[in-house]
């Protein structure tokens, strides 16, 4: 026998015994679980017993199903784990009978072959993925690979992105073929002055079911996606910019005094025109600092801007190959947060962060001379997960303070701040992070 606990929401603290047969959870009367708030379908969802598991299924819900903070259609439940329906938390037990089954099929001693660490023979099939997303990308884009790569890599860490580039870069195109090859929803939202945060995460309206009662209904704005694709993002006000950070952070939405879970995986890609700044709203410092990299899209070689002129001239349309899809993403970002790192390396991304603050002893004097303010600890964060994710896109299963280097730029660009001498000296953050690179050491034998 199975027990249903509610832990937040209407009734909490009460608990629906479940026995074998088809169980609907819904609103109305004549299902066999009643939730009664506004969040619930009139059939939300159902649990069936087969052999070895509790069968979950979503009716279509309008506001979901998640299972330990993942969004599911259908999912076998064989051990104990937290539910949310609509915004109703629950924890599910599946009773003894079946963890006798699960005893048997696993006996003790041995192992499940989904338990232990990081298989490296997974992690060299990932690396060879990688290169076949690589070339798949290559047949829209031509060139800037450097900057699929580290697309590639915020999205195995699960970070976001803010790419900066000239109009006519391709940026907008880079981000939804992506989303093609990783079978991603995509979804694109023009920032312009007059957008409202409502525009971005949605809205309620007045729903009239069949008995003529009016109730108010949530109505998912665009965020609700797997990639979503802020376009000049600097174009809109302070306050629509605001109703991203909650979904950025936390990856959830509140809207109605309510608690929306955004689907996995899910990351926000912005762009920026570096030029035409009049009637822009710069991104504020908190906002900068959710982006995990700002990537620079530079203007194409010689003969890559000639393929794209022969290319984008013609009627010739690509149909692009499928490589990954939303659940091997989540399971690749779980692998990337399992990985192990060494002290060597933390200490080295650590050591480089404090660097950048020019109130702390141990900055160099073009720090203390150019820098108004240092990056923080989400740039140390930020440069072991994307050391790990790196690694791990490229099949290794050992994390170098190479990684960390590599992805110093991107990380650290948008996190450092100059003062007016570095501005009238023409000086960039750019420059200041390959200065520090070159200055700072990695760690040695007496530094533990």
């Amino acid at each position: 026998m199975a027990i249903l606990t509610i832990t937040d929401g209407p009734g909490a603290g009460q608990q629906y015994e479940i026995e074998a047969g088809k169980i609907t959870v819904g609103r109305v009367e004549g299902c066999d679980i009643i939730l009664n708030h506004e969040s619930i379908s009139r059939q939300h969802a159902t649990l069936t017993l087969v052999p070895g598991a509790w069968k979950l299924e979503d009716l279509g819900s309008q506001n979901g199903v998640f299972v330990n903070e993942q969004k599911v259609t259908g999912c076998l439940l064989k051990g104990p784990c937290d539910i949310l329906f609509g915004s109703i938390h629950v924890h599910f037990e599946p009773g003894p009978e079946i963890a006798s089954q699960q005893e048997a099929a696993f006996p003790k001693g041995k192992a499940s072959p989904k338990q232990g660490g990081i298989d490296p023979e997974d992690v060299k099939n990932i690396g060879k993925l990688t290169g076949n997303i690589i070339s798949e990308f290559g047949r829209v884009i031509v060139g800037q690979k450097q900057v699929a790569g580290e697309l590639l890599i915020a999205i195995a860490a699960g970070g976001h992105c803010l790419m900066i580039g000239l109009p006519g870069l391709a940026k907008t195109l880079m981000v939804s073929t992506l989303a093609q090859i990783l079978k991603l929803q995509f979804k694109r939202v023009q920032f312009t002055p007059d957008l409202m945060p409502s525009d971005i995460i949605g809205t309620d309206i007045l729903d009239v079911d069949d008995q003529g009662k009016r109730s108010f209904r949530f109505i998912k704005g665009p965020v609700f996606t797997n990639m979503l694709l802020a376009d000049e993002i600097n174009r809109t006000p302070p306050k629509t910019q605001a109703a991203l950070l909650e979904a950025m952070q936390e990856k959830q939405v509140t809207a109605s005094n309510q608690l929306f879970k955004l689907p996995p995986p899910f990351f926000v890609l912005a762009t920026q025109n570096p030029l035409e700044q009049e009637g822009t709203y710069p991104l504020p410092e908190a906002q900068l600092d959710r982006f995990m990299f700002n990537i620079l899209v530079d203007y194409p070689e010689a003969d890559e801007e000639e393929q794209i002129v022969m290319a984008t001239t013609t009627r010739q349309e690509v149909d692009l190959n499928t490589v990954l899809t939303a659940e091997d993403l989540v399971r690749i970002q779980g692998i990337v947060r399992d990985l192990p790192v060494s002290p060597h390396v933390v200490k080295y991304a650590t050591r480089l962060v404090r660097m950048t603050r020019p109130k702390s002893e141990e900055s160099p004097d073009f720090i203390k001379l150019h820098i108004h303010c240092g990056a923080g600890p989400r740039a140390a964060q930020c440069l072991i997960l994307g050391a790990k994710a790196r690694a791990v896109l490229q099949g290794r299963v050992n994390v170098s303070c190479a990684d960390v280097k590599a992805l110093a730029l991107p990380v650290l660009r948008h996190r450092l701040f100059t003062n007016f001498t570095a501005d009238s000296e023409g000086i960039t953050t750019d420059d200041i992070v390959k200065k520090l690179l070159a200055a700072v050491p990695e760690p040695s034998a007496k530094d533990y």
